[in-house]
């Protein structure tokens, strides 16, 4: 009953508790219920996300977000049937309820249970030349500059670790043997690395055409410049749930215009605007494809990411973005290196 109260939640909570009580937990829900335990459904990291979309305040309940139509069994359930149950919905614990719906436990289906690894492989784009920041960069890749005592890179590649994914290929390229000398082939990191070599620009999606095999599990491909303590998780299981053929992590970005703005009708002014913020969401640098998507990029040639999107949109493929409301930096600019640093060991001590 104490396991049960520890991923329970009322349903006038707000979203960010629940927020935290599925950070906390290790099963990737949170179950709503009563305040006799009767079950009224569940709420996940994705129903989160696709209501941070829709702009809802992370302060406002979860009662017009949760799904109020939980998997669930009854106690009487048998073992092969709680099986079959997990495995069709992809799902690692069912909640037991009684003939009152009350639940009474989460049954762990140990045949779905979590691999210590996964197959998904993880591409990192290493390979640019860092020209902003320089001169920290005229001996050494920008991925490999340390932030918080170590590289970059190092931080990426514990954290794809930390989550089973441990299939980790490098597209390098500007001194690209400082990586290789440092990295060698992941084992004393705890992961297996492979190397691809580009001997010229090639974009941040051009270098998925020099994949030496074919894929055949959803892939991640991510900036090598990039400090976020997302859960990668959480964005695989977003994608399959969501049968995406490619997801784009995104984040909302606030621009606020240093003027008053005149809005006009012909000549005619109809109202001043006094510094207004306008409101975007923009790439993170993350994405989640489909291996499909590898077929649609020239071969050893100068492709972007924006581009493929952009092509699977014209082609009316289910392309979707994913919200990041963790911590996330891109470090191009001297300002955001030393932001970085400051700000380190306060995220992931």
């Amino acid at each position: 009953m104490k396991d049960i109260k520890k991923v329970s939640i009322a349903p006038t909570a707000s979203i960010r508790e629940a927020m935290e009580k599925i950070d906390e937990g290790a099963i990737k829900i949170a179950f709503v219920t009563d305040d006799n335990l009767t079950l009224l459904g569940t709420i996940s990291d994705g129903d989160i996300r696709r209501a941070i979309l829709k702009g809802i305040n992370l302060d406002d309940s979860i009662v017009n977000i949760y799904n109020t139509n939980p998997i669930k069994a009854y106690a009487d359930t048998p073992v092969t049937e709680l099986e079959k149950l997990a495995k069709h919905h992809n799902i690692l614990r069912i909640p037991i309820v009684d003939d009152e719906e009350k639940l009474i436990c989460l049954e762990l289906v140990e045949e779905m249970s979590i691999s210590s690894t996964k197959p998904n492989k993880v591409i990192l784009m290493v390979g640019g030349l860092g020209t902003r920041l320089r001169p920290l960069t005229d001996n050494t890749p920008k991925p490999m500059l340390h932030v918080g005592g170590k590289p970059i890179l190092e931080t990426i590649v514990e954290r794809f670790a930390t989550y089973g994914f441990i299939n980790i290929v490098m597209c390098i390229g500007y001194k690209s043997h400082v990586i290789q000398d440092y990295f060698g082939d992941g084992s004393s990191f705890g992961v297996n690395i492979e190397y691809i070599l580009e001997d010229k620009r090639m974009g941040t999606a051009g270098a998925l055409s020099l994949l030496k095999e074919k894929l055949t599990d959803p892939f991640f491909v991510m900036n090598g410049d990039l400090l976020t303590n997302v859960n990668f998780d959480h964005l695989c299981d977003y994608h399959i749930a969501n049968h995406s053929k490619a997801t784009m992590c995104v984040r909302e970005y606030d621009f606020q215009v240093p003027f008053g703005v005149v809005n006009l009708k012909g000549h005619n002014i109809t109202s001043i605007e006094e510094k207004p913020v306008h409101n975007f969401f923009v790439s993170a640098g993350i994405y989640m494809l489909d291996p499909s998507c590898i077929d649609m990029i020239p071969n050893d040639e100068f492709y972007d990411m924006p581009t493929l999107f952009e092509k699977m949109i014209v082609q009316e493929d289910n392309v979707i973005s994913f919200p990041l409301r963790e911590y996330w930096l891109d470090i191009g600019r001297i300002e955001e290196y030393e932001k970085a640093n400051n700000e380190y060991h306060g995220v992931f001590s």
